[in-house]
């Protein structure tokens, strides 16, 4: 906002900081306003460059606003803001201008702290190591945010200066090890994390390349499993306002899974694993260009795949798995176990790892060998959508629902933005509910994290989704382990749940 000061006289001999803080609140109305030191020590020279008139960045948070940059004269860049998915396998950063409400760029990457572990557990047992190996995890996450954000700045020619707050969403463990606070707990029985609810910190403090004075949020939490980018994903879908009975899904590393509506909400996670982000497969990749997104087997083994952007294959992304599964099995190379059958095909061979199936021979990819899928690939992807089924089972249960009180499934994470409905159906890892019922949202955690950047009302609405959510520990009792065994068939050990696919599912060999 534009103000004009004051200037200073022998008589009138008020501060610097006196004159900016009076004009703010005769000129704009507010009244209740930090200035960091940052700010301050620029100050002086700042007022009398601008002739006492000056440009003045504000945020405003939890009721109060903090000046984030004072500028000679008036301003001729907008103020910006980053919103932030801080995941397990992969961070996004998207660059918002706050005057307009559009997100003019966004860039994604994996998150450096994959050389640690690809899940939530092997990173929190390093944290636990102590303070320098969180240290490590900490600096691996700000890293990768710096990177995307200096690409996004040099891209649109901006200063860094020009981001004015940073508003992130990650799960539970992430904000944890992003912020340096330690995560130990959140693994042991009873599963307690260090905060739900994070304290605003500087960008300066936290170590991001942005205006230092910058505030930096964070979504709440609901538990150790539940985090922010659920809240964050909640609250973009609008569940948590409407009479219909919603279920919310987050496919990635951990499967967060919310069930409910205005009344009420009840949150679980399930460990997925990272296969579905292309993690512990063997020619497992992210849905980057290349990335086999669709397959399909002819009568005679044949394989014709589909790649994200038609580029050469790479790879297998998690929707091309889920894809690829019910193929093998609608094609008999696999039984509902996901055991491997003869079948007469060179494509169908045996090598020292176990049974495999090739998908592309390596003269059709950008390999240097053929990209095959193999029987233990298929196992962890059993266990995956096992997972994510048993805990959608376990919800239902608790509530005394049946599946058809659902009304809206809203599938969110960047696995959802390729998946195939009635792929993953027939594997038994989501609901067979008429496909109408089902809603993508693409990356929620982004999506909320904007919203909070522009809105007050939606940051409290986060507030309001976090308070109202109920967290189902899973771990507790038997009834989720008893899910899960279930679920380890395509697409179910009761068939009677999938009564679309009941007449394709199982056929075994030819």
């Amino acid at each position: 906002m534009a103000l004009t000061l004051e200037e200073p006289t022998l008589t009138e001999n008020a501060s610097d900081l006196t004159r900016l803080l009076a004009a703010l609140n005769k000129q704009a109305g507010v009244a209740e306003v930090r200035v960091g030191l940052g700010v301050l020590r620029r100050l002086p020279e700042v007022l009398r460059e601008g002739n006492w008139r000056v440009t003045v960045t504000l945020a405003e948070h939890e009721e109060r606003a903090e000046v984030v940059a004072v500028e000679p004269g008036p301003s001729r860049t907008p103020p910006y803001g980053l919103a932030v998915d801080v995941g397990t396998t992969t961070i996004v950063v998207a660059l918002v201008n706050l005057e307009t409400g559009a997100t003019v760029d966004r860039r994604g990457s994996y998150n450096r702290q994959f050389r640690f572990g690809d899940d939530v557990i092997t990173r929190i047992i390093h944290a636990s190591q102590g303070p320098e190996e969180l240290r490590e995890l900490q600096s691996a996450a700000l890293e990768t945010i710096n990177a995307l954000t200096g690409e996004l700045l040099r891209a649109n020619r901006l200063d860094r200066e020009a981001v004015a707050v940073v508003f992130t969403a990650g799960n539970t463990t992430m904000a944890h090890l992003l912020l340096g606070i330690p995560p130990d707990f959140i693994r042991l029985e009873p599963y307690i994390p260090a905060a739900a609810r994070f304290p605003v910190v500087r960008a300066g403090e936290l170590g991001l390349e942005v205006n230092p004075e910058a505030p930096v949020l964070s979504f709440p939490a609901v538990a150790s499993y539940v985090g922010g980018d659920i809240v964050s994903g909640v609250l973009v879908s609008g569940a948590a306002e409407a009479e219909p009975v919603s279920l919310f899904i987050d496919i990635g590393t951990n499967g967060e899974i919310v069930l409910g509506n205005r009344d009420w909400l009840v949150a679980c996670a399930c460990s997925a694993g990272p296969c579905f982000e292309g993690g512990g497969i063997t020619f497992g990749t992210r849905a980057t260009p290349g990335a086999i997104q669709r397959v399909e087997i002819d009568e005679d083994y044949e394989v014709r795949v589909e790649t994200v952007g038609g580029a050469k294959p790479i790879g297998i992304c998690g929707s091309g798995l889920v894809d690829c599964l019910a193929k093998l099995l609608a094609a008999g190379i696999i039984d509902r176990a996901g055991r491997f059958q003869e079948v007469d095909t060179p494509r169908r061979r045996d090598s020292d790892d176990g049974p495999e199936f090739v998908l592309v021979w390596q003269e059709e990819a950008a390999t240097d060998g053929d990209i095959v899928i193999t029987e233990s690939d298929v196992k962890n992807l059993l266990r995956a959508k096992g997972a994510i089924y048993a805990g959608i089972r376990s919800l239902l249960k608790t509530v005394e629902l049946p599946e058809e009180a659902i009304e809206r499934i809203y599938i969110a994470g960047g696995f959802g933005n390729y998946l195939n409905i009635k792929d993953a159906v027939e594997i038994g890892l989501l609901p067979d509910l008429p496909r109408e019922k089902y809603v993508f949202i693409g990356n929620a955690s982004v999506k909320g994290a904007r919203m909070a950047l522009l809105s007050r009302e939606a940051l409290r609405g986060a507030e309001e989704v976090a308070r109202k959510m109920t967290y189902l520990e899973l771990s507790a009792g038997n009834m989720f382990m008893e899910e899960f065994t279930s679920a380890m068939f395509l697409p179910h050990t009761d068939l009677s749940l999938f009564p679309s696919v009941r007449g394709t599912a199982g056929r075994e060999g030819r």
